[in-house]
């Protein structure tokens, strides 16, 4: 019998999609923009001590390795030939750090995930030594001094981590995010790999001039950080190098952006004063990010930067091409609101499920005054307070679970809103509606009370892989590329739902007010922080994959 033919779709193009929680390789087809196929892999993250959050980052590698194995596998299944794969694209999870030696090609330390909090001390210290009338690092990044960035992981693994001082000593140390990590392997690691990361991440280290695009001297001097180990800084859309190994060998690596980035290419939002929300549910684990996009500039040099004078970031949005020009957002993190739905099955265990609690919260449908801070490791945008901690307040005797369930749902919206009203004064451009996606896009009480909250229609596309989606968008676009038009007539219509508020403006704004109330309560219950660990040789042993 004759081997079936291979079914031809035109160009693909695959994405790598590495969060904090798992990673996928999807491929897509670049004139429909339709998903063709993905995988899966669960990540472990590891917790040595309190506040501590950890990464093994050969399991990371390895993980990208097998789901782009297990997806061509599943196009040939698919009868689609792999060989129209013409580009792939890297979305990852920001701020991540880390280190690993350029000869042996080893990690020098496990992956400090973005979420770490062993820092604190290090941002007290560095803190003070900012003048009060010249916050240089802000100028210069758009980014409050905290433990959120890179800049501060790598000057903990300087001080505290033995193998990470001796390997810059020797000049065999190099430091990436989670892009530079994979990139750098993926094009051959210790046999030529590429060393470097795009703009968006780059402007996530507290390390980058976001005027000039280029890494800072100062930067690098206060933080004590040798300029030599950082990667070169390229755009979000060209091509970084090949890949030499597996399924995909010889396809162009072509696109970089950092996850909340990616998930504003994704979204099409490539007119100034639209703004998207994710909601990350994946583990238990929800992670809630806005962006904002609000200038951009055509010169590589630029002095009219929008700054926040109510607490959010500055921000590099993306660059789609080396001679594109450089689009600018700023961004709120509501870091992690939706831990509370763990915490509500883990130390309650009234869910078992996320699903559960939608159900929960529609059999009351209120909170009946009852309103949850979820400031389990303080507040982020738009207060940046370390020391406030969760708190739930206006309980009765009539409050059940459900209650409880509905009101951690409105923690995620009423965070959502402090953000909006931030960027609309700082902009002085009101949103006339907010595009969301993520996991938790799904839960549609969730999607109701934000748009009910806001005051203003909440739209969700029907494909929800947005990150995803703007990886390989950015991938296929790139000069040398060229299978994907990022032209608006060109770009596929994208269906979406529509959730408009369903409360009039009065009740929105008692709610909104009264949660206010609570934030204030919830602030200033730390007032110590545990001292900086003592200096350590150990690495948790990295990932063998089972036979």
């Amino acid at each position: 019998m004759a081997a079936s033919k291979k079914a031809v779709l035109g160009p693909l193009v695959g994405a790598v999609d590495q969060g904090t929680s798992s990673t996928r390789f999807l491929v897509f087809n670049s004139k429909t923009a339709e998903l063709l196929s993905h995988h899966q892999v669960e990540i472990k993250q590891e917790f040595p001590r309190e506040g501590w959050v950890e990464q093994d980052p050969k399991e990371i590698l390895h993980s990208v390795y097998e789901c782009i194995e297990k997806t061509c596998e599943k196009l040939g299944q698919l009868n689609i030939d792999i060989s129209n794969i013409k580009a792939i694209g890297v979305s990852n999870q920001r701020e991540t750090t880390v280190v690993w030696d350029k000869i042996t090609g080893e990690p020098l330390y496990n992956a400090v995930v973005w979420l770490d909090l062993r820092t604190q001390s290090t941002v007290e210290s560095l803190s003070k030594r900012i003048p009060g009338n010249n916050n240089f690092v802000k100028s210069k990044t758009g980014l409050p001094l905290s433990t959120y960035f890179s800049a501060v992981k790598l000057r903990w693994l300087l001080d505290n981590v033995r193998k990470v001082q001796k390997a810059v000593e020797e000049k065999r140390a190099l430091f990436g995010t989670i892009d530079s990590w994979l990139i750098w392997s993926l094009t051959g690691g210790v046999n030529g790999g590429v060393h470097c990361t795009d703009v968006t991440n780059a402007s996530r280290t507290m390390l980058f001039n976001i005027h000039s695009l280029e890494w800072d001297k100062q930067l690098c001097e206060f933080f004590g950080i040798p300029m030599e180990i950082l990667p070169n800084v390229r755009s979000s859309s060209e091509i970084y190098g090949l890949m030499k190994a597996g399924a995909l060998e010889g396809v162009p690596i072509s696109g970089c952006l950092g996850d909340q980035s990616a998930a504003l290419v994704g979204q099409m939002c490539f007119q100034i004063g639209q703004a998207k929300n994710t909601f990350i549910l994946k583990n238990w684990f929800i992670d809630c990010i806005i962006l904002y996009l609000c200038y951009f500039n055509f010169k590589k040099k630029c002095s009219h930067c929008v700054f926040s004078d109510h607490g959010l970031l500055t921000t590099v949005a993306y660059k789609l091409g080396r001679d594109k020009p450089v689009y600018y957002a700023l961004e709120g993190s509501v870091a992690i609101a939706g831990a509370v739905i763990r915490w509500l099955r883990d130390n309650l265990g009234i869910i078992k499920t996320s699903e559960e609690i939608e159900k929960l919260a529609k059999e009351v449908g209120t909170s009946y005054g009852c309103y949850f801070v979820p400031a389990f490791s303080g507040l982020y945008a738009p207060y940046w307070e370390p020391s406030a901690r969760g708190i739930i307040c206006g309980l009765t005797q009539f409050t059940n679970k459900c209650h409880i369930a509905f009101a951690a749902l409105e923690a995620v919206c009423f965070q959502t809103r402090e953000i909006l009203d931030a960027m609309n004064r700082d902009c002085g451009i009101p949103l006339s509606h907010l595009q969301v996606d993520g996991g938790m896009t799904s839960n549609k009480i969730l999607m109701q009370l934000q748009a009910d909250i806001l005051y203003i229609p909440v739209v969700k596309p029907s494909m929800p892989e947005t990150t995803a989606l703007g990886a390989a968008m950015a991938a296929g676009a790139a000069e040398g590329v060229g299978v994907w038009s990022l032209e608006p007539e060109d770009l596929s219509a994208v269906t979406m739902e529509r959730f408009e508020p369903q409360i009039n403006a009065e009740e929105s704004e008692i709610r909104y007010s009264t949660w206010k109330k609570a934030v204030m309560k919830s602030m200033g219950w730390v007032t110590t922080q545990s001292p900086e660990s003592e200096l350590t040789n150990e690495i948790i042993p990295a990932f063998q994959p089972q036979s």
